[in-house]
């Protein structure tokens, strides 16, 4: 199977779920992004992601990090 026929069949599949599409690689940073907006941990979360330092994944997704503090105190403070 073709790299270019399993992306058809993810379009296909995005397309009759009446969603728009995008690659595997927005997938995976979905998926981390909302483990660690919900307080997963970033060392399990590079070790889902594949063969990456823990360090590489905190880099990437610092922003994630830095903003979780932010909204939990706009949480407390509503």
């Amino acid at each position: 199977m073709s790299p270019d026929s399993v992306l058809h069949t993810l379009h296909r599949v995005l397309e009759r779920a009446g969603l728009a599409k995008f690659r595997f690689h927005d997938l995976r940073h979905a998926f981390a992004t909302q483990v660690l907006q919900n307080g997963g941990d970033i060392k399990a979360v590079s070790g889902m992601l594949g063969p990456f330092s823990a360090g590489f994944t905190l880099d990437t997704y610092a922003h994630i990090m830095t903003a979780a503090p932010k909204e939990a105190a706009r949480t407390i403070e509503k």
